[in-house]
């Protein structure tokens, strides 16, 4: 009846179906951004529903991913007799240069560190769980980490411009309060890194995705253009887990840095053949 609990079945196909519609989503950015973008061209409906089943994404999930993207004001829709095709707005192409501009170069150089950490004081209210929400992703994408409630620490000084314009955004910056400086005598720098980054987590990412691609020779055609999705849309989300430690913070043979070669000569070489498949599939319509 209306307003009676979903049974735990209806629950659980409700939970695969939201699942189902997030990782088009996510998979639909990464072929407009490795695509889309650089070629500047609209593409059909029909065209994308054929590379996202070729990634077992369900032709109804791929829809709600398109319409979601439109409202978001990523993308817009240029109708064509019955045929529907999409586009970048300004704003979806801003957000994919930015997300391009860090995905393509990461994890390839590291700077060198002068022993300087950045601290931010953020305590936001329990009461107010959105904008805490907010603020984690925001500083969590600016590469900074959070070894206890209310603290977010990063060995890059530089990145205080941006954790600031992400406070400010979000009408903290009353009330957050940082400062540079070195790790003092109290405790362990390791200990606090480990708290803020959770290192062996990360390793056990990147030796997954090396486990995965390093060994891949797609064949030309759809595989190819496939299996580059794949690619970025896997590299995509170590921007926002890794916050590029110097080395000094670093295990010994970090394995980050063989993910990060393994992601860039992949990518070159597999670059042509997904291309020239991209391109027949937008000339077949």
């Amino acid at each position: 009846m209306p307003g009676d609990d979903q049974s735990p079945a209806a629950a659980s196909m409700t939970r695969r179906q939201q699942a189902g519609s997030k990782s088009a989503q996510s998979l639909l950015m990464s072929v407009f951004g490795e695509f889309v973008l650089p070629q500047g061209e609209p593409v059909w409906t029909s065209t994308l529903l054929h590379v996202l089943a070729g990634l077992e994404i369900e032709e109804k999930s791929a829809r709600q991913a398109l319409t979601r993207m439109a409202a978001k004001g990523w993308i817009e829709s240029e109708r064509a007799g019955r045929r529907v095709r999409w586009a970048l707005t300004g704003t979806g192409r801003t957000l994919l240069r930015e997300g391009a501009e860090r995905i393509y170069s990461f994890g390839r150089e590291r700077d060198s560190w002068d022993g300087r950490w950045l601290v931010l004081l953020a305590s936001v209210p329990e009461s107010k769980r959105d904008l805490r929400h907010q603020l984690r992703n925001g500083l969590t994408w600016a590469g900074l980490g959070s070894p206890i409630p209310g603290v977010w620490i990063s060995p890059h000084a530089s990145r205080e411009a941006e954790a600031k314009q992400v406070v400010e955004n979000l009408g903290l910056d009353p009330v957050v309060l940082s400062f540079c400086g070195p790790f003092a005598g109290i405790g362990s720098e390791r200990a606090m890194v480990e708290q803020a980054w959770h290192l062996d987590d990360l390793a056990a990412a990147y030796e997954e995705f090396v486990r995965e691609f390093a060994g891949l020779r797609p064949a030309a055609g759809d595989q190819a253009l496939l299996a580059q999705i794949r690619l970025v849309h896997e590299w995509r989300r170590f921007p926002r887990l890794d916050p590029q430690l110097p080395l000094e913070l670093l295990p010994p043979h970090w394995i980050g840095v063989r993910a990060a070669n393994v992601f860039t000569d992949l990518h070159r070489q597999w670059q042509d053949a997904a291309q020239e498949r991209w391109a027949a599939l937008i000339t077949e319509g």
